[in-house]
C-alpha cells in the first residue's frame, strides 16, 4: 500500500534512541558472568562477530587495551529473526567476570541448546503465510499467463465506461460501487478516471502524461527487476482506477496526523476471496486531485503527478509479486516485510531510469530516503520484519535490507526473490546462499560503518549504491539520522524490546591502558527469548 508524508519531517534534528540511556555503573556494578562460560572476543580494527547469547550466557568479554591510543567498538544488540512483528525484552549492561566452573545443569542446557526449532519455525511461518495468502489447489488454478505477443487481446477502447467495486476503507470490509471511464490508453496501461472525481482534478492532457511514464518507465523498470505481469482478463493491459474513495479511506485529520493513501493493489482482484467482491484483472487504485480538499486533505494537480509514478512502480510490484508467487507457482503470497522492501526498491529504481536527472531521480526516491531517515533515528524502535504494511518507518528498514542485499549480491536477485516459492527469510536465505541471520546482522553493521569517515569497511559491510551520510547532509541539511548512545565499557547500562531484524546501537571507548570489560546480554531474570534470535553484534572501529 502506498503512501506518502512529506519531506518536511526530514528538516529535524538527529535525535538518540530514546529507548537507550546510559548510567554510569561503578566497579562490581551489574550482573555476574562466569569466566568459564563467558567468550573472550579479541578482534583487529575491522573485525567483527555476531554472537549467539545462548552459546555463552549472554556474557562476552573484551581483553584490556595495551595500546596508547582509544580502542573503540560498536556493538548492537540485535533481534537477527523471528517471527514478523515479533519482539522480546533484553537488558545490555556492563558486568563483572568473576571465576566459576560450568556447573553440570549449566552444562547440560548449554549442550541442548540449539538453533530454532525448524519444525516450529517452519509451523510459524506456515501460520503467517495463511493470515496473508488464499492458498489454492492446483485444480483452482487458471490458465498460466500467455507469453508476450503471443495471445491477440483487446484493451479497453478509450472512452469506455466500467463499473468497479472498490476498498471504502483500509480494512477492505466494505466496497463502493463506482463507473468510471477510460481516459488514457497505452501499450501496457489503460487509465480509467471516476466519473464523481472532483472537476478540478487532472486534464487529458496530465493524464496522457501519467500513462506515457508508466508505459516507458514504470512497465520497464518493474518487468525488468520482478519478472512478468499477469493477465487474468485477457485485455493485454494493466488497469489504473483514479477514485475519491481512494481519498476518503482516511479523514482530513487522520491525513494531516499520519499521512494518506497514494494507492494501493488489492489481490482480490487476482485471487478471488470468498464472501468478497473481485474486478478480475490487474487492477491498482490511486486518489485523484483534489486541490480544495472537498474529499479529504487536499490534493493538488502538481502533488498527484509528482508522487503517482512512484506509487505505480509501488504497486506493479505487488502485482508481479503476487503473480509470480501465487498465480504462476501457486505458492503463497510473499511476506509482508520483503514484498513492501522490493516495492519500496522499485520505486527508487524507477527513480535511477530518469538519470542523470538528479532532480527527477530524488523526486522518486525522497520517500525512501524519509522513510530510511525515520528508522535510522530510532531502529530498535522498529521492524525491519514487519507484519504490517503502517508504519513509514518499518518501510524505510526494508528498503534499506533490499538495496543491501542489491548491493551485495546484484541486480538479478530481484528475480530470484521473486521467481520461487519461498518467503520472507527462507526465500533471502536460499536465493543469497547466506543464513538470514547472516545477511541481517552484516546489514545492521553496514547501516553504521558503510561510508562512516576514516573507516575501510570490509566486504559485506557496506552499501555499493549510496552514501547516505552525505546524502542527507548534502542534499537534505540534515545530519546523519542514526547517533548510538555511548559510553565506556563499564557504562553500558540499556533495555528495550528489539523488534524482529532490528537492534539498538551502542558505540563503547576503551581509554588508552584501559582495563578488560564484560557486557551481558540477557534480561533480569535470565536469557533473552530465542524466539526473535537474539545476536550481541560487535565490530572493532579502531
Amino acid at each position: 500500500m502506498g503512501t506518502n508524508r512529506g519531506i518536511a519531517a526530514l528538516l529535524v534534528g538527529a535525535l538518540v534512541a530514546a529507548c537507550a540511556s546510559e548510567s554510569a555503573a561503578g566497579p562490581g556494578a551489574g550482573p555476574a558472568c562466569g569466566a568459564a562460560v563467558a567468550t573472550l572476543e579479541t578482534l583487529s580494527v575491522g573485525m567483527y562477530a555476531a554472537l549467539d547469547p545462548g552459546s555463552d550466557s549472554g556474557c562476552v568479554s573484551f581483553p584490556l587495551n595495551t595500546s596508547t591510543s582509544d580502542v573503540e567498538y560498536l556493538v548492537i544488540a540485535q533481534s537477527a529473526g523471528g517471527i514478523p512483528g515479533d519482539s522480546a525484552p533484553f537488558e545490555l549492561r556492563s558486568a563483572r567476570l568473576v571465576p566459576t566452573a560450568v556447573s553440570p545443569l549449566m552444562a547440560r542446557r548449554r549442550a541442548l541448546r540449539g538453533p530454532r526449532g525448524s519444525i516450529a519455525a517452519a509451523f510459524d511461518h506456515l501460520l503467517r503465510g495463511l493470515e496473508r495468502g488464499r492458498h489454492r489447489p492446483p485444480a483452482a488454478l487458471g490458465p498460466l499467463p500467455t507469453s508476450p505477443g503471443v495471445a491477440t487481446v483487446a484493451p479497453p477502447a478509450l472512452g469506455s465506461l466500467r463499473t468497479f467495486a472498490v476498498c471504502a476503507d483500509l480494512n477492505c470490509v466494505t466496497f463502493d460501487t463506482v463507473t468510471a471511464r477510460a481516459q488514457s490508453v497505452g501499450a501496457h496501461v489503460v487509465i480509467y478516471v471516476d466519473t464523481l472525481a472532483p472537476a478540478d482534478g487532472l486534464d487529458a492532457a496530465d493524464i496522457d502524461t501519467l500513462q506515457q511514464v508508466f508505459d516507458t518507465h514504470v512497465y520497464a523498470v518493474d518487468t525488468a527487476a520482478f519478472g512478468s505481469v499477469s493477465d487474468v482478463d485477457s485485455n493485454g493491459v494493466v488497469l489504473t482506477l483514479m477514485t475519491p474513495v481512494v481519498n476518503r479511506s482516511v479523514t482530513a485529520a487522520e491525513c494531516s496526523a499520519g499521512g494518506f493513501v497514494t494507492g494501493f493493489f488489492y489481490p482480490g482482484d487476482l485471487d478471488s476471496i470468498p464472501g468478497s467482491p473481485s474486478n478480475h484483472g490487474e487492477i491498482f487504485y490511486t486518489v485523484v486531485a483534489d486541490p480544495n480538499g472537498a474529499l479529504s486533505c487536499a490534493h493538488t494537480q502538481a502533488d498527484v503527478k509528482s508522487f503517482l509514478p512512484s506509487t505505480f512502480l509501488h504497486e506493479l510490484q505487488h502485482v508481479i509479486s503476487f503473480n509470480q508467487h501465487v498465480l504462476i507457482r501457486n505458492g503463497n503470497p510473499e511476506d509482508i516485510w520483503l514484498d513492501e522492501a522490493l516495492s519500496s526498491l522499485a520505486e527508487e529504481l524507477g527513480g535511477q531510469s530518469f538519470l542523470p536527472d538528479s532532480s527527477t531521480f530524488y523526486t522518486y526516491v525522497s520517500g525512501d530516503l524519509e522513510n530510511a531517515y525515520e528508522y535510522l533515528q530510532d531502529p530498535g524502535d522498529h521492524f525491519l520484519l514487519q507484519s504490517s504494511d503502517t508504519v513509514v518507518a518499518d518501510f524505510g528498514a526494508g528498503w534499506l535490507y533490499a538495496r543491501y542485499l542489491v548491493d551485495q549480491f546484484g541486480d538479478s536477485l530481484t528475480h530470484k526473490l521473486e521467481q520461487t516459492t519461498l518467503t520472507g527469510t527462507d526465500n533471502v536465505a536460499a536465493q543469497t546462499g547466506l543464513p538470514f541471520t547472516t545477511t541481517v546482522t552484516r546489514w545492521a553493521l553496514a547501516n553504521w560503518v558503510s561510508d562512516l569517515p576514516g573507516f575501510a569497511p570490509p566486504p559485506g559491510l557496506f552499501y555499493r549504491s549510496w552514501s547516505f551520510r552525505q546524502v542527507y547532509a548534502s542534499v537534505y541539511q540534515v545530519p546523519f539520522p542514526l547517533v548510538p548512545s555511548s559510553g565506556s565499557g563499564s557504562q553500558v547500562n540499556i533495555a528495550g524490546n528489539p523488534r524482529a531484524g532490528s537492534g539498538y546501537y551502542v558505540d563503547v571507548l576503551q581509554p588508552p591502558r584501559g582495563g578488560g570489560f564484560t557486557l551481558f546480554l540477557g534480561t533480569s531474570t535470565g536469557l533473552v527469548s530465542p524466539s526473535v534470535v537474539p545476536r550481541l553484534v560487535v565490530i572493532r572501529l579502531r
